[in-house]
């Protein structure tokens, strides 16, 4: 069992150096805002094409299969189930309500609103015409997939492909962000990005050495539940035996031991800080990463207008499938 190599998040991959290494981390931060916001509203075509899309770069970008191949693995086969059971599940479209009305006076009630739209055929006809859908109603099906117990509709088909899609889409994106990019270029990213807040009195440096710290601490999370799980591992111990009252009290001593490694590992990170002058960030001001746009920044800055474009012409949702 290895986590760090089984589940990396939050680690830097820093050999190969690939093109993605290579660009700015503010270009890099903009494409991940991007991915981030740009399902939003989406139609289903558009949120599989950013799914591909991530794909498309990590296979360019010549990434390790080691690195991303059972990570990738594991968040596909997961958005795989979570479209399969949102397909499958109910709509709540097919709920049949109980009339508030007797039958009789509903049927009087259309009968005199038909009466009113006879009598204002020119405006009530354009208003007809709207509401009619595009479509020819004999081609119109709003179930596409029935046998037996399974049910398969337009809205669920939509909702499987939005959820599923969202859910690779937010935490690759994330990850390929932090695997190709180091933690002092993301500092150094974000307190540029920050800068004018510093005219409203906000703490800019403190913000990012904040974030870079725990940048830094997702990796030791790791590496302590792996230590524990093969600590536990090692000494066999027979479930079955313990019985539910005492696995309880084992996992709860697996628990505050692993808070007690943590907050070890926070305070020998804090006095490594405080030896090195690390009072203030204003008294110990530390240059993280010298930030410069080259050619292949702009490069990708104009994609990234192409892609935004993409998305305003042909990206906006119109509605279930």
């Amino acid at each position: 069992m290895d986590l760090l190599r089984s589940l990396p998040l939050g680690l830097y991959l820093e050999q190969p150096i690939t093109w993605l290494h290579k660009l700015d981390p503010r270009v890099k931060l903009a494409w991940l805002m991007s991915f981030l916001f740009a399902p939003l509203l989406a139609n289903p075509i558009w949120r599989i094409a950013l799914t591909g899309l991530l794909i498309l770069i990590t296979l360019t970008a010549a990434i390790p299969l080691r690195v991303w191949r059972q990570q990738m693995g594991w968040l596909l086969t997961l958005s795989f189930l979570v479209f399969i059971l949102s397909a499958i599940a109910p709509d709540g479209l097919a709920v049949s309500y109980q009339p508030r009305l007797p039958s009789d006076e509903i049927a009087f009630t259309q009968s005199k609103a038909g009466e009113q739209v006879s009598r204002g055929a020119g405006e009530q006809g354009k208003i007809t015409n709207y509401l009619l859908p595009i479509t020819n109603p004999q081609q119109y099906s709003y179930i596409l997939f029935q046998q037996g117990p399974i049910t398969i509709t337009r809205r669920s088909l939509d909702l499987g492909i939005r959820v599923s899609t969202l859910l690779f889409t937010l935490i690759y994106s994330t990850n390929l962000y932090l695997l190709t990019t180091a933690p002092e270029e993301i500092t150094a990213g974000i307190e540029s990005l920050m800068g004018p807040l510093r005219w409203l009195n906000w703490p800019v440096t403190e913000i990012a050495l904040t974030l870079t710290l725990s940048l830094r601490f997702i990796p030791l999370v790791l590496e302590e539940v792996q230590n524990l799980a093969r600590s536990v591992w090692t000494r066999a111990i027979n479930w079955n035996k313990l019985g539910l009252r005492r696995s309880i009290k084992v996992w709860l001593l697996i628990a505050e031991r692993l808070l007690e490694n943590l907050l070890l590992r926070a305070e020998q990170i804090a006095s490594a800080m405080k030896v090195r002058g690390f009072t203030s960030p204003d008294a110990h001001r530390v240059q993280w990463h010298q930030l410069r746009l080259h050619p292949a920044d702009w490069l990708t800055l104009a994609g990234l207008a192409l892609f935004w474009g993409a998305r305003i012409l042909w990206g906006n949702s119109s509605g279930s499938l």
